[in-house]
């Protein structure tokens, strides 16, 4: 394996993490009684928090809903795509 291949592996793992998280974020945003700061919940709130305050700052809640996890999970996804899709960037470099 080249590191073209390396690095694309990696970061299709990390990035699949991440819009994996973000869909856990939604579904955290159901049950808003939940304590983000503990343990378990804390693995997924950590590393997300960070773009969803920013999204949050652009897009504030709409009717009481926050819909910054659905954009951050749209975000993740059109980054993955562009670079390892079927015509992504990385993918034509190999």
């Amino acid at each position: 394996m080249d590191a073209i291949a390396i690095s694309s592996l990696a970061l299709n793992i990390v990035l699949g993490l991440f819009i994996l998280m973000y869909i856990f974020r939604i579904v955290m945003t159901w049950y808003p009684q939940i304590p983000l700061k503990q343990f378990p919940y804390s693995l997924i709130t950590f590393p997300t928090e960070p773009l969803l305050f920013v999204l949050r700052k652009l897009i504030p809640p709409i009717g009481g809903i926050d819909i910054s996890p659905v954009i951050g999970v749209g975000i993740f996804s059109l980054l993955r795509e562009m670079l390892l899709g079927q015509q992504g960037i990385l993918t034509m470099m190999q």
